[in-house]
């Protein structure tokens, strides 16, 4: 997803943008389970397609991934945390 300067995000892009941040900030961190669709509803003030959408784009990034009947977990953080990635041969 590429964002365009200068013009405002939709919401689904907010509440990504900032599950991004606090997975990025470890307030999320690997192997933590998200709150649930409805939870996230209320923490956002947003509709469910709203979160689901932005759920959607942190699991096409491969940040988080969801086990059925288990929950949504952080895999990994967001590239460019401020890491060294490690060597290859």
């Amino acid at each position: 997803m590429t964002d365009t300067p200068g013009l405002p995000l939709y919401r689904w892009q907010e509440v990504a943008a900032d599950l991004r941040e606090q997975i990025k900030s470890g307030r999320l961190p690997v192997g933590a389970r998200l709150p649930g669709e409805r939870l996230l509803c209320e923490e956002y003030g947003a509709a469910l397609g709203t979160v689901r959408r932005a759920v959607r784009e942190l699991k096409e990034e491969g940040l988080i991934a969801s086990l059925p009947a288990k929950g949504t977990y952080v895999l990994r953080k967001p590239e460019g945390d401020g890491e060294t990635p490690p060597a290859s041969d």
